[in-house]
């Protein structure tokens, strides 16, 4: 073995081994024999009771409805961080209520210093990790693995997500109609919550086959509550969750009894909208107007399937995507953000989980091979919009399989021929918290039979003794004037805990293999990967405000089908998370790449040559407090680039004045010198993003970025007023400006949408 390779491993061993010797691992966690009071214990499982609202219920915060004093409580709440299994700092109290049409939830944190209570944004959906906050996960299948998210902060802020497989897939876009006030006391602040049934899924207590205290006219859902206290970087739980995971966890969850059985209904909503734009492009010389309507449609099947049909959808509102200095040799990954897409589509997600769920925050993408990649639909690979006609998904259970099956048709556009794109997800639960499944999708040009892609195959994810996890799949391609080489698999073994992680698997691809609606990189080639690494939290350091390293090697190493290198990602770093919510690591990366054509860096800059490069790269990240006013994310890379040197530098400067306006300016840079013919050469983007929120209810996003290699100057305003829930009137503004001296009108387009939700 070469030097070269042995310098990776052994810095990996010489970060890894003193932690190893002077970390110690404890965990403690509430005595099952001390639950809180109003709580009582079901198979160790905490549990709680709800009580009927009688009498009008008015969402206040004030909890002054005389139901409220004989609701049980849950508190005595236990930290996950920063001291896991040891008592919250200060006191939560929570009760739970009904009546025919709504839940409802009554939640006071209490807290010695009012004044330290940390808000920093009111949007809908906001930022959880860098403010005060409660939420509540309803288990309501009672399964153990899937529930509905929903949160507030001081500020009375909403955000909702929809869980799978214990946080697997956490889709953050789904929307609920629900009501929640909140009000800041002497004592802290309190939350109230109304979430209709109408807007679950659920099965009553005879699916479910559980039922508190033998009453078979109940349901009993599981359920769990989460706070974060900000100032001290503090999360606590209820029902007690390791730090490792989130309140996702639900298989940890407490469980909420004396539920109604028949309380849900159909939940009929229809969205109409109508929208008018003017637009004039990039060196045009006028303007087109033109309109449309359509319409967005959920039925509630039955009480756990659940119907979603689009016609002629509209997209206008949508964020536009992010740009990013690029220096590899392939496309910048985008991520979904279209609504229709993003709704419950972890329901076909395949792939293993992610290596740490503590945030709220769905896997990360494997860009070497995602399954089923949404932006495939109704846009091209340069972002430029393809006409959907219209689409349909069912997603939910039947006869005990969690089904996601999705059908969209797009028109002939942008040089693409009207096409029909359909996913069929199918999963069934086995053992205990595994899953077994099977995928379809297809891409089908419907003036063509003989232009398509199918692609199939089967997946199992199954949780082992000792929080570990295995997951695998194998998938089959076909493509007409394809003969051979058309599959893929994977399988990985991951174990999460609080002082170890790891994991380690193989990924082989097909030369032959093809997937119309995936995202991926490379044919023809095996990956070996490796994510691992320690947490040790040492009493020493805490005393400086460090609360966990984290030694840890992330290595990705890719050959051809027959063993020969193809690429080479070693990343191996040493992390320090401060008591205070920032970090900062080191790291040392090899690289290795074959490219095989030339490949073009910067516009103005001859092509690198194909050929077989090597190079290695140091980087530093510094990140600060997120939830001070004034925050700063930076990272600095130096060493090799493609057999040349570098020097990057890529951070951003937020400032948060207060919880109604937050801006911020980022910076990527990039120095580098290669060999000839390429030379020397700089690529730079500049980005600013400004948020002002008038309300919970109104909000207007400003984004713009500038290229100074292409001479792009982007804009993008957009107001956003909720008018009615889930109801949304959209003014947007988009420019594109060129600014290399020529006189080119620049592109402009002002947008008009109008939504209007009706429930049945």
């Amino acid at each position: 073995m070469t030097r070269a390779k042995l310098f990776p491993i052994a810095s990996a061993l010489l970060f890894l081994a003193p932690t190893a010797v002077f970390a110690r691992q404890t965990r403690e966690t509430r005595s099952p024999s001390n639950p809180g009071a109003g709580e009582r214990r079901v198979a160790a499982r905490l549990a709680l009771s709800a009580v009927p609202a009688v009498g009008p219920v008015r969402i206040d915060g004030n909890f002054d409805e005389a139901f409220w004093a004989n609701a049980p409580e849950a508190g005595d709440f236990v930290q996950s961080e920063p001291r896991e299994g040891q008592p919250a700092s200060e006191r939560t109290v929570v009760r739970i209520a009904y009546d025919a049409d709504n839940l409802y939830i009554a939640a006071y944190m209490y807290d010695a210093d009012p004044q330290g209570i940390v808000v920093n944004d009111i949007r809908k959906d906001f930022a959880t990790d860098d403010q005060d906050n409660f939420a509540i996960i309803l288990d309501t299948f009672a399964d153990r693995r899937n529930g509905y998210v929903f949160l507030t902060n001081p500020g009375g802020a909403r955000a909702d997500q929809q869980s799978a497989n214990e946080g697997r897939e956490v889709n953050k876009s789904w929307d609920a109609v629900w009501n929640v006030k909140t009000r800041r006391t002497e004592e802290g602040w309190t939350a109230e919550m109304s979430i209709p049934f109408r807007a679950l899924r659920f099965a009553d207590a005879r699916e479910t086959g559980i039922a508190a205290d033998g009453d078979d006219q109940g349901m009993t859902w599981g359920v769990n509550f989460s706070r974060r206290i900000r100032r001290r970087n503090e999360v606590d739980y209820w029902a007690p969750v390791p730090r490792t995971y989130a309140i996702t966890r639900v298989s940890l969850a407490g469980e909420l009894s004396g539920l109604p059985r028949a309380a849900g209904g159909r939940d009929l909503r229809i969205k109409p909208y109508i929208a008018g734009r003017t637009v004039r492009e990039t060196g045009g010389g006028s303007f087109n107007g033109t309109g449309d309507v359509g319409f967005d449609l959920k039925y509630g099947v039955t009480e756990a399937l659940t119907l979603d049909v689009t016609a002629n959808p509209d997209f206008a509102q949508v964020e536009v995507d992010e740009q990013q200095v690029n220096l590899t040799q392939f496309s910048q990954f985008f991520p979904e953000k279209r609504e229709f897409f993003l709704e419950n589509s972890g329901v076909f997600y395949v792939g293993d989980a992610a290596r740490n769920n503590r945030a709220f925050q769905p896997p990360t993408p494997d860009e070497d091979l995602l399954l089923f990649f949404s932006r495939r639909i109704g846009l091209t690979h340069s972002g430029r919009e393809i006409p959907i006609l219209g689409g349909a998904r069912v997603t939910g259970r039947a006869g005990g399989l969690l089904v996601g099956a999705m059908t969209a048709q797009t028109r002939a556009a942008e040089g693409q021929p009207a096409t029909n794109y359909s996913v069929l997800r199918l999963r069934r639960n086995v053992f205990r918290s595994g899953d077994v499944g099977g995928v379809f999708m297809m891409r089908q040009n419907t003036d063509d039979g003989g232009d398509y892609n199918r692609v199939w195959g089967g997946d199992l994810n199954l949780r082992l003794p000792g929080e570990t996890d295995w997951s695998t799949y194998v998938i089959g391609s076909s493509t007409p004037g394809i003969a051979s080489g058309q599959y893929a698999w994977r399988t990985s073994l991951n174990h999460e805990g609080n002082f170890y992680h790891g994991k380690a698997g193989i990924m082989v691809i097909g030369e032959g293999f093809n997937d119309d609606l995936g995202y991926y990189r490379r044919t023809g080639i095996n990956k070996w990967f490796l994510d691992t690494g320690l947490r040790p939290r040492l009493e020493s350091l805490r005393r400086v405000g460090i609360r966990e390293m984290h030694p840890h090697v992330v290595w990705d190493y890719f050959t051809d089908l027959d063993g020969g290198r193809v690429a080479m990602k070693l990343h191996t770093g040493y992390t320090f998370f401060l008591d205070n919510g920032g970090f900062s690591e080191l790291s040392y990366n090899p690289r290795f790449e074959s490219i095989e054509s030339p490949l073009t860096l910067h516009p103005d800059a001859p092509a690198l040559p194909a050929g077989r490069y090597d190079w290695d790269e140091w980087m530093l990240r510094v990140n600060s407090d997120p939830s001070r006013i004034v925050s700063v994310t930076l990272s600095g890379t130096a060493g090799g680039l493609w057999g040349g040197t570098q020097k990057a530098i890529s951070g951003t400067l937020t400032i948060k004045p207060g919880y109604k306006f937050r801006t911020s300016l980022g910076l990527q840079r990039t120095d580098a010198s290669l060999d000839a013919p390429v030379g020397d050469f700089v690529r730079t983007i500049w980005t600013a993003r400004s948020n002002y929120s008038f309300n919970t209810n109104m909000f207007v996003d400003a984004f713009a970025q500038y290229d100074p290699d292409t001479k792009q100057f982007n804009t993008n305003i957009r107001l956003n007023v909720i008018h009615h829930p889930l109801s949304d009137l959209f003014i947007v503004y988009n420019e594109q400006r060129i600014t290399d001296g020529v006189n080119v009108n620049p592109g402009r387009s002002i947008i008009l949408k109008v939504t209007q939700m009706v429930a049945f």
